[in-house]
């Protein structure tokens, strides 16, 4: 089985298994997306749902988190860890949103990733979630499951995401990675996988099925 045809099974297979491929991070405008994935950053998802609500509640805009002191901003997010960096991330990152982009989020990795704290990962997500664009986010999720899947050999994070653009239909980029996190946190995890029980195992590498 090549590459491309364990890939488009992948797909299907995790299509199935999860119909709903949504991003776990709530957020109801751009920015609060572009927020909740910094803080995301060594945190889990379900710590930052648990801290973003008063943040946006206490500033709703990108000019009044511009605005922010960055000890301000640091005490609404200190249960997410490295709160420091984060918050000082956050308040730059509304600066040049406000000053540099007219106070929109930009819609591609190149500007996107101008921002303070948001590489190829958050930017990817951005432009898949929010402007509907194909995009390869790579996360510990997505590094761990395709690798197993044998789908490559790699460990740098861009060349995964080039890599994975290769093989995956455009259109279904964005959601498969969705539904590898889900996947990465109910079945294929870290350190004991339960491939027995898996909607990949007919076609995945790990399992010995070349």
């Amino acid at each position: 089985m090549t590459k491309k045809e364990i890939a488009l099974n992948a797909v299907e297979a995790l299509k199935a298994e999860y119909p709903y491929a949504i991003c776990s991070l709530t957020y109801k405008k751009p920015h609060e997306l572009l927020i909740a994935t910094r803080l995301s950053a060594q945190c889990t998802d379900a710590r930052v749902n648990m801290v973003t609500p008063a943040l946006f509640e206490r500033y709703q805009t990108i000019d009044e988190l511009a605005e922010a002191e960055v000890s301000d901003v640091a005490e609404y997010i200190k249960s997410c860890g490295l709160y420091k960096t984060k918050s000082k991330d956050i308040v730059n990152m509304c600066i040049m949103l406000r000053d540099n982009f007219g106070g929109e989020v930009p819609d591609n990795i190149d500007d996107l990733t101008k921002l303070p704290g948001v590489g190829r990962k958050t930017a990817n997500l951005i432009c898949g979630d929010v402007y509907g664009k194909p995009a390869v986010v790579v996360d510990t999720h997505c590094i761990r499951i395709t690798t197993r899947l044998g789908l490559h050999k790699l460990t740098d994070q861009k060349k995964i995401e080039m890599e994975l653009k290769k093989l995956l239909p455009p259109e279904e980029s964005n959601d498969f990675c969705h539904r590898l996190v889900l996947h990465g946190r109910a079945v294929c995890q870290a350190r004991t996988p339960k491939c027995e029980g898996c909607c990949m195992n007919g076609f995945c590498r790990k399992t010995g099925v070349k």
